[in-house]
């Protein structure tokens, strides 16, 4: 059968409910004998979907397929704020289940076939009495195709236990939705070759219902009243990483800060010392505060960012003092905000970027909490007295610069000292 349709026949089923899903953008969908979970693998890559549930009474074949629903590599480094849990469960179709009540769309592709005739009685009870979703979509074989297989004699599989014309899907379809307070409407897939499609209609035959407003069993049975059923047995279940859970939010956010942070240092630093010394203005910002702003052209973004020191000294019990010179880059959050609209759009305001990199030990801000602090070096050197330690904050970066010890001489001062740093207390000066 399969090579009379291109595409294969299942695949135009399973396109008809995902077109649909597009369309009618569900959130809570549950496939009724899912089997493979086949068409739930095409579903979970659908944003609008957040709980995507399968039900089969083969637990074994569930089993089998779960993990290919799992959440892959991507997933977790690039996290968005889709939210997506899916549930299989291993159960009959004819018994009712409390946690299936109150979905958006019920799928059975090419299930009531398998059913005897009692229970496919019992699956409208289920599915439109106790479920009572939004919309249903039932797909089932057209026997009046079956004449154009080649030598198929009986039904199509081995286990099916009827086979509906259009005529007698149609009157099942039409009976569940005047007693259930349902529209429908028919359609199908797999068309007939030219000449013969109205004779004999489609391979497959659709059936979609959509409930009708203003339900009056509606508050029963979801009411306080209604007692709670829990027939099926939970095989898998898997949240997706999303952003709407802080603590990946929060790593995804940091990461992004760091990320462009480190960019405006590089375009900065690429300008040179002596053109960003020559061009620097001194400008104030909205809160009052001082930036030195640069005006020569090397991006918008890098315009705002500034040259900080940060000198760390400490005495020795033979009364030297060790220095420590850092050259770094100055980076205002709201030059982030502006400059990456992922950081804007994730933190969604500029306090709460704040407030987040105010807790992160990755993040050195300024005194003032409005600045991103980015080391471009360290030196260390050793002063003999006071006096010369004056005058390199008077020649100023440049000068101290040329003063840095080798290799050599440091570890010749960290033998002297006795074990290098440890035992030293550097304080802000």
């Amino acid at each position: 059968m399969g090579t009379m349709f291109t595409p294969a026949l299942y695949r135009q089923r399973h396109q008809f409910v995902i077109d649909f899903v597009k369309k009618n953008q569900p959130r809570k969908v549950v496939d009724l004998g899912c089997g493979e979970c086949s068409l739930l693998k095409y579903l979970k890559f659908h944003r609008e979907v957040e709980l995507l549930v399968g039900v089969d009474i083969n637990g074994a074949k569930l089993k089998k397929h779960m993990h290919d629903l799992r959440p892959v590599s991507t997933d977790y480094l690039q996290p968005t704020f889709d939210q997506l849990r899916i549930e299989l469960y291993q159960g009959s179709v004819t018994q009712n289940d409390t946690r299936l009540r109150g979905f958006d769309l019920v799928t059975s592709i090419e299930l009531i076939e398998h059913l005897t005739l009692p229970d496919v009685q019992r699956f409208s009870e289920v599915v439109f009495g106790h479920m009572v979703p939004v919309s249903v979509i039932v797909s089932t074989p057209n026997s009046e195709f079956n004449p154009l297989f080649p030598g198929l004699k009986g039904f199509r599989h081995h286990d099916h236990k009827f086979e509906w014309t259009r005529a007698e899907f149609q009157s099942w379809a039409l009976k569940v939705s005047a007693e259930y307070g349902y529209e429908v409407e028919f359609t199908g897939v797999g068309e007939a070759p030219t000449g013969q499609q109205e004779r004999v209609g489609f391979c497959s035959q659709i059936a979609v219902f959509q409930r009708l407003k203003g339900r009056d069993d509606g508050n029963i049975l979801f009411g306080d009243d209604a007692e709670d059923e829990f027939s099926y047995t939970l095989l898998y279940s898997i949240t997706y990483p999303s952003l709407h859970d802080n603590n990946i939010l929060r790593r995804v956010l940091v990461a992004e800060v760091l990320g462009w942070t480190e960019k405006l240092k590089s375009r900065y630093t690429e300008k040179g010392n002596e053109e960003r010394d020559n061009n620097d203005t001194t400008c104030q910002t909205e809160g009052g505060r001082d930036e030195r702003l640069s005006s020569s052209a090397c991006g918008a973004e890098t315009n705002y960012l500034m040259d900080h020191r940060d000198r760390r000294t400490a005495e020795n019990q033979r009364g030297l003092k060790c220095c420590r010179l850092q050259r770094g880059v100055s980076v205002p959050l709201g030059v982030l905000w502006t400059s990456c609209p992922k950081v804007g759009a994730l933190s969604k305001s500029l306090s709460n970027l704040r407030h987040v990199l105010m807790d992160e030990p990755e993040v050195t801000l300024s005194p003032d909490g409005f600045s991103l602090l980015v080391n471009l070096q360290e030196q260390e050197q050793d002063l003999e007295d006071e006096e010369d330690h004056e005058g390199l904050e008077d020649s100023g970066y440049t000068e101290a610069s040329q003063c840095s010890h080798s290799a050599a001489q440091e570890e010749d001062w960290e033998t002297n000292m006795g074990g290098g740093e440890e035992g030293l207390c550097f304080g802000d000066k």
